[in-house]
């Protein structure tokens, strides 16, 4: 393996067996860093580039371990024995984590070189080839590291295997660019169609996701087509058609996948200590789902998933 293997980058998650990221069975590494702030994201812990704290106060046995070893006094415990975390004391430094015994704190990010991610994939590899799956980077957003992503998918393209990466788009195109002959098939967020909606719902307009969707379609890359739809944002009439317009545009587009809202992210955003915005919304009934599938695929040939 080339100096490449060596390259580090920061990753919160690496899923095996994942069948919801591209063809066959896969290997999903999960980049810690995102430019946007979706307020539906379901992996709020990988919005920030760096490290997180993660307390479930309900799996505490009470030890009390944390306190001898926290270097802010961020852990606290009350007469009653209630373990508390003050999270503007805490240092992120990971002393508190490694040493709970319940696994009640944990870090969210450490840096992993490209050799040691290859070495997790290829345990898998009999299952890639029969299944005809590989290795997707995922998120966050894996075009946020671009040296680490790119020296990943080219040791994996080293070794035949099928390569995805999901993204938001959100990058310089000089950027993206880099990445299309290394890359099998695009996972394109598609999150909203109006441009001031996309910026409040996500923190940032749409017009360079837009364009580097074009780009990619003129390069020759294979896309599927990926939208959040979440009830009282972006289940709209006029959204739907804009999503079947851009699929029947753009020949590089081979689906639509819709990915209706689901209440992941309530469990991680209590263990990160921040308040949850749809704390009242729950699955979606399936009766809605079809009917936003019916009504994307009546404006276009190409399959809606």
């Amino acid at each position: 393996m080339s100096e490449e293997a060596d390259i580090k980058g920061w990753i919160f998650d690496l899923q095996r067996f994942s069948l919801e990221d591209g063809p066959g069975i896969r290997t999903t590494v999960f980049f810690k860093g995102c430019p946007l702030r979706c307020e539906w994201c379901h992996n709020p812990e990988s919005q920030s580039p760096h490290p997180e704290l993660l307390f479930s106060p309900d799996r505490c046995v009470f030890c009390r371990a944390c306190v001898a070893v926290c270097r802010g006094a961020a852990h606290r415990f009350d007469a009653e024995g209630a373990h508390t975390l003050d999270r503007r004391q805490c240092q992120v430094c990971g002393r508190c984590a490694a040493i709970c015994p319940a696994r009640a704190l944990q870090i969210a990010g450490r840096e992993w070189t490209v050799r040691e991610v290859i070495a997790e994939a290829e345990r898998d590899e009999f299952y890639y080839r029969h299944s005809g799956g590989g290795v997707t980077l995922s998120g966050g957003e894996p075009l946020s590291q671009p040296a680490f992503a790119l020296a990943l998918l080219s040791a994996c393209r080293d070794r035949e295997w099928h390569t995805a990466i999901e993204t938001c788009g959100e990058a310089p195109w000089t950027t993206l660019n880099r990445f299309v002959p290394l890359v099998s098939l695009f996972l394109y967020d598609f999150k909203e169609s109006d441009p001031e909606r996309h910026r409040r719902f996500t923190g940032v307009d749409n017009r360079r996701i837009l364009a580097n969707l074009e780009r990619l379609n003129d390069a020759g890359a294979v896309i599927s087509l990926r939208c959040p739809i979440i009830p009282g944002r972006n289940d709209r009439p006029d959204h739907f058609a804009a999503i079947a317009a851009l699929a029947e545009r753009l020949p590089a587009i081979r689906d639509v996948r819709l990915l209706p809202f689901h209440p992941l992210a309530a469990s991680k955003l209590a263990r990160l200590g921040r308040p949850n915005p749809f704390e009242e919304l729950s699955f979606p009934p399936q009766a809605a789902v079809s009917a936003w599938r019916a009504a994307i695929q009546a404006g276009t040939s190409k399959p809606v998933r």
